[in-house]
């Protein structure tokens, strides 16, 4: 993934991030949300492999796990065309340790304030030039609805969106899936617009409801 304008993350600091090697197409993000639940973008539907435990995903590092999907759930009423729904859950058998972990989703379908601060985190470019493939982490703030929608008119209840105001720092094409993450919450997947922020995250809060009626099948 790429992370612009980001910095190396202390390794394993951020044990419920997912690698998601999918042959052919660009490589995505994903994020353990509950033991053997990966969250990722419904975008990033292929034949995906998981890689979890990783800090550089090039290194065959004793603490990955990886794993093969059992079952794909994508948001049934997913639009690749204007990117409404962009939410997926991939089942798959993983072991919870130090380094693999969950992290909480939000209890209840309320707005982020604007000018929340998060992070995202993910492997790839920096900077466009310099390639790294540690896991690499940035700062972002949640921006207003309504600004946003100037950027986005086609911008929805299932979308919210962050960047940063003051420099390009924002998540980019490879982090596709990857989690935006406020308070230790996972409030955001990584959905579009990482080529000139503010980047858009399907807002998981809206989708609750059909987050827990998947993972109790």
């Amino acid at each position: 993934g790429q992370i612009v304008g980001g910095h190396e993350a202390r390794p394993h600091s951020h044990p419920y991030m997912a690698y998601l090697k999918t042959p052919g197409q660009g490589d995505c993000g994903g994020f353990l949300v509950a033991p053997d639940w990966v969250m990722s973008a419904a975008h990033c539907m292929a034949n995906i492999t998981v890689i979890l435990g990783a800090h550089n995903i090039k290194e065959p590092e004793k603490t990955q796990q990886v794993r093969g999907v059992l079952k794909y759930y994508e948001h049934p009423e997913y639009d690749p065309e204007m990117v409404y729904n962009d939410i997926m859950l991939l089942q798959a058998s993983i072991t919870l340790n130090e380094y693999v972990q969950t992290i909480p989703l939000p209890k209840t379908n309320s707005d982020l304030p604007t000018g929340t601060k998060c992070m995202i985190a993910g492997w790839g470019l920096i900077d466009k030039d310099k390639s790294t493939n540690k896991l690499f982490e940035t700062k972002v703030s949640i921006y207003s609805r309504r600004k946003c929608s100037l950027f986005y008119p086609h911008l929805d209840s299932g979308m919210v969106c962050a960047g940063s105001f003051h420099e390009l720092k924002d998540s980019s094409q490879g982090d596709s899936g990857g989690p935006l993450v406020c308070n230790k919450v996972a409030q955001g997947i990584v959905s579009f617009g990482y080529n000139s922020p503010p980047g858009v995250y399907a807002r998981i809060s809206k989708y609750l409801p059909w987050i827990r009626k998947v993972m109790k099948k």
